[in-house]
């Protein structure tokens, strides 16, 4: 018996608050720019995901793009494999990486979303994964060395097992006293984790990489720029200290590139530029085979399914950036997360907060 069909695909944007405004040594993010995603069926289910798209500026972009391609899909059974190897077959030949990818990301997401609940399972289930809860780490900005310490110390206070701090301030005196300011806050029961957001030259991430080789640190991640495999290949020969990247690669294929060149230890695959569930699957399965580590970039609501079905799953991001437009945000328990139990991913909007930000 066939899949229903898509009936129509419905793309919202909204620009919903954060919690706090986010720092990085790249930029700042004051809001959430999201774009969301509605695939109807003859079933009467509807799939929903959500894509951020960065900033303001490329909000518009990315929610006309999603629409456009979004029609291709009407009338195509509900086979999220099937959909997206046919849809990227499409755009071969334009190519697709940038806002493209994440269009047709979000739109698998969706899609995966609605076959789940045609199939009355949790993705994770469906996937062969339990619901379980997972360890999560609490994620933060470049706060400044006091408020970054407060913040670290209210998650380790909450039971989270790790906690990772954006850093590349000017000198790296201050990347310095940041770090052992929140190490001392956190205690060594607590793993810390930085982040440069690919603020520095190589040559400057091999001093400040390996000058912090002794803090003990579980992770560094994203160094210089994510599109110079040689330059985090480097990196990595010369420190002690795990690098992770991964959430700026597109593609299971640019996953594979990197991990092939030595450019990182660890691996942590954004759901949107991975390209969705089915890109996911496909980088889990390279990730597995390298026996590297995978943790999950933002999209902590369908990340928790997928990590749930990862081989080499390590940690879950907790930071929320949907939760504002959700009738249901997920929580973190006592530093873990567990996907939600409803078939699908668990995402439904809060149509009165859809409605209230809706850009």
């Amino acid at each position: 018996m066939p899949a229903p069909a898509i009936t129509r695909v419905v793309v919202r944007p909204v620009v919903a608050p954060l919690p706090r405004p986010l720092r990085t040594a790249s930029g700042m993010m004051e809001s959430a720019p999201l774009v969301l995603v509605d695939i109807e069926t003859s079933a009467g289910i509807t799939g929903h995901a959500y894509a951020f798209a960065y900033t303001p500026v490329l909000l518009g972009a990315l929610a006309r793009l999603t629409g456009d391609v979004g029609t291709l899909l009407e009338g195509r059974a509900i086979y999220p494999a099937d959909l997206t190897r046919w849809l990227r077959g499409r755009f071969v030949i334009a190519g697709t990486s940038g806002l493209l990818d994440m269009a047709l990301a979000v739109l698998d997401i969706a899609a995966w979303d609605a076959h789940a609940k045609l199939a009355g399972l949790p993705l994770a289930r469906l996937l062969g994964g339990d619901v379980a809860p997972l360890p999560a780490y609490a994620s933060f900005g470049m706060d400044g060395l006091e408020d970054t310490a407060s913040a670290a110390a209210g998650a380790a206070a909450e039971g989270f097992g790790a906690v990772k701090i954006k850093i590349g301030y000017e000198t790296f005196a201050q990347d310095l006293a940041v770090v052992r300011a929140t190490k001392h806050a956190l205690g060594d029961a607590v793993a810390l984790l930085v982040d440069y957001n690919q603020s520095l030259t190589v040559p400057e991430a091999v001093l400040r990489c390996r000058a912090l080789d002794h803090e003990g640190l579980s992770w560094i991640e994203e160094p210089t720029r994510a599109d110079d495999t040689a330059g985090h290949a480097r990196i990595a020969a010369e420190i002690e200290t795990p690098l992770q990247l991964g959430e700026s690669l597109f593609g299971p294929q640019a996953i594979a590139d990197s991990i092939r060149g030595g450019a990182s230890d660890l691996m942590m695959p954004d759901l949107i530029k991975v390209g969705g569930v089915t890109g996911w699957l496909a980088a889990s399965a390279i990730c597995q085979a390298a026996r590297m580590p995978v943790s999950n970039h933002f999209f902590q609501e369908a990340s928790a399914h997928l990590m749930a079905a990862t081989p080499t799953a390590h940690l879950v991001e907790f930071f929320d950036i949907a939760g504002p437009i959700l009738r249901v945000p997920l929580q973190a328990i006592d530093g873990r997360v567990r996907a939600s139990e409803e078939p699908g991913l668990g995402i439904e909007w809060s149509e009165e907060a859809v409605a209230r930000y809706a850009a």
